[in-house]
């Protein structure tokens, strides 16, 4: 998966929830906690990155995947998988750097 740069600026609320089941009026509260959890998520990601902690990095995309597969937020998701998966292998040859970049712009596109 290439790296991409979703902007998830203009939700769609009420897709939003057809797409998880749920009503529209629970979509704010939910990528209010999704953004909560995302900030400390992506300081430790950034920190792992650069002390080459292979297992931090894991578990902390794996996190972000969840999370985002879950709002459906897939190009999110997707990149967030990448990196999960690189760490799992502990492949120094991956572009954490680039792919975290690209993570916390997303992030910082939604908005609650």
């Amino acid at each position: 998966m290439p790296i991409t740069h979703p902007n998830y600026a203009n939700l769609d609320y009420e897709e939003m929830a057809r797409a998880i089941g749920l009503k529209a009026k629970h979509i704010p509260l939910l990528i209010a906690s999704f953004l909560e959890e995302a900030a400390p998520l992506l300081e430790t990601i950034q920190s792992a990155i650069a002390s080459k902690d292979y297992g931090t990095i894991q578990s902390a995309a794996h996190s972000i995947k969840g999370s985002s597969g879950n709002l459906r937020f897939s190009e999110l998701y997707d990149m967030s998988r990448e990196m999960e998966l690189a760490a799992k292998d502990a492949d120094a040859s991956f572009e954490y750097e680039a792919y975290f970049e690209a993570i916390r712009k997303a992030i910082d596109t939604i908005s609650a």
